[in-house]
């Protein structure tokens, strides 16, 4: 599977939310947008990525950017994941890999020795165009938000 690279158009897609509302790429026209890709809502590494958005929000959306969430969760662990830490922005509940798989992020990892199929944690920065201006492979979780604002 091909991840999208830096020029790709982001594909479109229409994938619920965690309330259940449809997010598709026609509602980022004219913005520029981040998508961020975590393997499991309210995991340790996943809970300070998305904490460390939440926490420079306000900087982020500042610099113009809209930011959305995804992993194969349902939109009830989505849910609660979003409202235990007060996320401010929407989390997909990709649970059938429809925007996981345009992205290419769907693939084999390592843990511990055993390889698996998994969501690889990476970041795609979009322009007004929808086109994909950077991707960030190797996320900090603890220093996403500096991550994303450096290299602007």
């Amino acid at each position: 599977m091909k991840t999208l690279e830096p020029g790709d158009q982001v594909p479109d897609f229409a994938v619920k939310d965690q309330d259940g509302n449809t997010i598709s790429p026609s509602d980022y026209k004219g913005k520029k947008w981040i998508v961020f890709f975590y393997p499991k809502a309210s995991t340790p590494g996943c809970t300070a990525e998305a904490c460390n958005l939440r926490d420079h929000y306000k900087t982020l959306r500042e610099k113009g950017y809209e930011l959305l969430g995804v992993s194969a969760d349902s939109a009830r662990r989505q849910s609660n994941f979003r409202n235990k830490y007060n996320f401010p922005f929407p989390l997909l509940a990709d649970e059938d890999r429809e925007v996981i798989n345009a992205f290419g992020v769907w693939g084999p990892k390592k843990f511990m020795g055993r390889t698996y199929d998994g969501i690889h944690r990476k970041s795609f920065i979009i322009d007004e165009e929808g086109k994909v201006e950077r991707v960030i492979d190797k996320v900090k979780t603890k220093d996403h938000a500096a991550q994303i604002l450096e290299e602007q």
